[in-house]
């Protein structure tokens, strides 16, 4: 193979993987909500089991359910069959990953987890298989073809299979309401993990003057101040140095689209008064929580008495161009 005719089979494949995702969000019906209420509502843990390839994808699985909040525990059907079966209980919820539904290490250990107690929910490419027909709940996770050319190494079927449990993770996520403070947590190791256990005193950003104005200042010096900064925004201040407002690069925008006179306005006319703040003892993850539920990026710092000791960004928890949450 040449150059061009490597790069051509790399996007054939990637192409053919991706189809298999977009067929999958086609498919998801009543069932996939079924599978999370029934998950919500069981104080036991989540099992999932698979063989071979669906294995490793199921480990992989219950590390990301169990870093957002699902109790999980990945059990292989050949050593459950000779003892681990002893770490299942009744109410847990067992998930059988299998793309024929005809692995026969898997379900023939279906009627001990069913006379346990748990519920079944298969993820399988064939709805007719055996395992299909003694599961509660089926998940269709088929393909049309695998991005193999011989058909048989697992490829768009176990990206298929990744996906769908990342959407299970993400939706039990957001039905759980899983915060950042309880990412905290569970993650205290880490870039994130330490600036989320630490105070919002250790990140706030010394050695450069505090962006401000006085109240009645013109609209050009609360401009100016902002560009100073570099954080965009302002805050405005009182001659006792409290807090009356902030004002954010977005409020002079929105601003000019308005077609206000500049020249006629001051501070008071634009900022956001009496605006969330945080105290410089409170957590990291507090300022984190508040950011992401308000959609803001900058918290004024104050004291008790109402005076100004700083601006925390978002950018100064996260790290500069290393994190993101929610997409934002």
């Amino acid at each position: 193979m040449n150059s061009a005719e490597i790069i051509q089979k790399a996007v054939e494949v990637l192409k053919i993987e991706a189809d298999g995702i977009i067929n999958l969000a086609q498919r998801i019906d009543n069932n996939f909500s079924e599978m999370v209420e029934l998950i919500c509502g069981s104080s036991g843990r989540l099992i999932i089991g698979g063989i071979g390839k669906s294995g490793i994808v199921g480990r992989k699985i219950v590390a990301t359910l169990n870093s957002t909040g699902t109790r999980s525990l990945f059990l292989h059907p050949v050593e459950a069959m000779h003892g681990d079966l002893g770490q299942v209980s009744a109410g847990d919820i067992f998930i059988a990953l299998s793309k024929s539904g005809e692995t026969d290490e898997l379900n023939i250990l279906l009627p001990s987890i069913r006379r346990i107690g748990c519920n079944i929910i298969a993820f399988t490419g064939n709805k007719n298989s055996t395992l299909a027909k003694q599961s509660d709940i089926v998940i269709d996770i088929g393909v049309e073809c695998e991005a193999c050319p011989l058909g048989l190494a697992p490829t768009a079927s176990t990206t298929a299979l990744l996906a769908m449990g990342d959407a299970l993770a993400v939706v039990l996520l957001e039905k759980k309401h899983f915060k950042t403070s309880d990412f905290k947590m569970i993650h205290p190791g880490g870039d994130l993990g330490q600036r989320l256990s630490g105070k919002i005193k250790d990140l706030i950003p010394s050695g450069k003057p505090l962006p401000r104005v006085a109240k009645g200042a013109s609209i050009k010096e609360a401009v100016t101040e902002i560009e100073r900064g570099g954080l965009g925004t302002t805050v405005v201040l009182s001659p006792k140095n409290k807090l009356r407002g902030i004002i954010t690069d977005g409020d002079i925008r929105r601003m000019v689209a308005s077609c206000r006179r500049i020249s006629e306005l001051t501070v008071e006319d634009i900022m956001t008064k009496n605006p969330r703040t945080l105290n410089a003892n409170s957590p990291a993850y507090e300022a984190l929580n508040m950011m992401e539920q308000n959609q803001i990026t900058v918290i004024p710092i104050t004291n008790t008495a109402g005076e100004v000791q700083g601006i925390l960004h978002l950018h100064d928890i996260l790290g500069k161009g290393e994190f993101k949450f929610n997409g934002t």
